[in-house]
């Protein structure tokens, strides 16, 4: 695996040269939403002055808008692996998937059974849960509190003949657990359930072929992986067609068109072209040769190669902070089942106290839930402020890591002697 050029990579991300006190910020706010590339605040400037017009028209800047809804199209389904009609635009994560959860809910019948976690973001368990109100039953798995791993041996005897839904993420937003999402759609589909991945945090982190997943909808948001705010979804062919969507009447009826409520971002739609350009480039920068789809795994490989690189950097120097406890998987040699992210407490400190401590000191990180509500719930962390959560992505350095270990050693010592005197 070839090295990713830093420099280069560091280069086309303008915030990253924002100074805080004489201090360049790092930013350990990715999961939150990632920084963009100069390439795509310059592509939704160049649209909304040269482009700006709705869809079908009959003129030049209409026109336009319909070749970039299409690019845009194509852009993400050699990102995931599947094809442009498959391929849905909306306002977000949460929203699309209310918008499928209800459909399916037009199929179910009283007593069917939607299996959700307690590791997911909230928006991939409260549309299922609105569905109880027609009879459906929601069936939670439960997580190993040890990692904060899901059950899956409890996944597996839940899911029987009535399972209509499995719902379930592909990582968590949280602390950064990988699940095992072929065995997921393995065992759903053989009851003939479907399966509903929220990909969110998983797409910036590493490869995705939705093909070899043979999961039935997958959603994502460009706003995590290094673009604009626009949801993306991901549904088979033959779903998209068959389900009945909630629409005005003079929306057209064919897929994905029935799926998009109202006037799209277009303008978010050239951001986020060229941020999987950006994307393609860096694949291309380790081999010249590979088309777009090879390069853009080849991209997402070597990111994923970095990142947990940055992980056996970063865990360990945590694990040897006093008082510091971390959610989730440590052992380095499980890193292929966490992304960089990082969810953790110092003894004694509310999580804001240290996210308003680093911040100060120009490290942003975030602090709360993240709505993984299930989670702090379980855990019972959700009254006392949930967790620190450092979320590291390909952009991130290995100075910028010792520069947060040090700046938590700082807070704790201090910390210590506050108490003592």
């Amino acid at each position: 695996m070839t090295s990713l050029d830093l420099d280069w990579i560091r280069e086309q991300f303008p915030a990253l040269q924002q100074e805080l006190n004489g201090q360049p910020i790092v930013f350990f706010d990715g999961p939150g939403g990632t920084q963009v590339p100069r390439t795509s605040i310059a592509a939704m400037g160049d649209y909304l002055l040269h482009s700006n017009a709705n869809a079908h028209g009959a003129f030049l800047t209409s026109a336009q808008t319909d070749g970039l809804i299409a690019s845009a199209r194509s852009a993400v389904a050699s990102l995931l692996g599947c094809d442009a009609d498959e391929v849905v635009f909306g306002a977000n994560m949460t929203t699309l998937t209310f918008a499928i959860s209800r459909a399916i809910g037009r199929e179910l019948q009283p007593g069917d059974e939607i299996i959700v976690t307690r590791l997911d973001h909230d928006a991939n368990v409260t549309p299922w849960s609105t569905l109880a109100a027609e009879g459906v039953v929601l069936r939670v798995v439960d997580i190993n509190s040890q990692d904060c791993t899901l059950d899956m041996d409890s996944l597996e005897q839940m899911v029987n003949e009535r399972t209509r839904v499995v719902a379930i993420g592909y990582a968590s937003n949280a602390v950064g657990t990988i699940n095992d999402i072929a065995t997921v759609v393995r065992v759903a589909h053989a009851v003939g359930a479907l399966v509903f991945v929220d990909a969110v945090h998983y797409v910036p982190h590493g490869p995705i072929d939705v093909q070899t997943l043979d999961c039935d909808f997958l959603t994502c948001s460009a706003y995590k992986f290094f673009g604009p705010h626009i949801g993306i979804l991901y549904g088979k062919r033959r779903h998209l067609a068959r389900l009945l969507p909630y629409k005005v009447r003079p929306t057209p009826d064919d897929v994905p068109g029935r799926w998009e409520t109202g006037t799209q971002n277009h303008e978010g739609m050239a951001g986020l072209i060229a941020t999987l350009h950006y994307l393609t480039e860096l694949g291309h920068r380790i081999s010249p040769q590979l088309g777009n789809r090879a390069a853009l795994i080849q991209a997402m490989e070597a990111i994923q190669h970095y990142e947990r690189k940055l992980a056996r950097l970063l865990i360990p120097g945590l694990l040897q902070i006093p008082d510091l406890t971390i959610y989730g998987i440590t052992e380095p040699s499980r890193f292929s089942w966490r992304t960089p992210t990082v969810a953790l407490r110092l003894k004694g400190q509310t999580p804001y106290a240290v996210a308003k401590e680093l911040g100060d000191r120009g490290i942003f990180v975030w602090h709360g839930n993240f709505y993984a509500l299930g989670l702090t719930q379980r855990l019972e962390l959700e009254a006392s402020g949930g967790f620190v959560r450092i979320g590291l992505v390909h952009y991130n350095t290995e100075a910028e890591v010792n520069r947060l270990l040090k700046a938590l050693n700082e807070i704790t010592t201090s910390h210590f002697h506050l108490n003592r005197g």
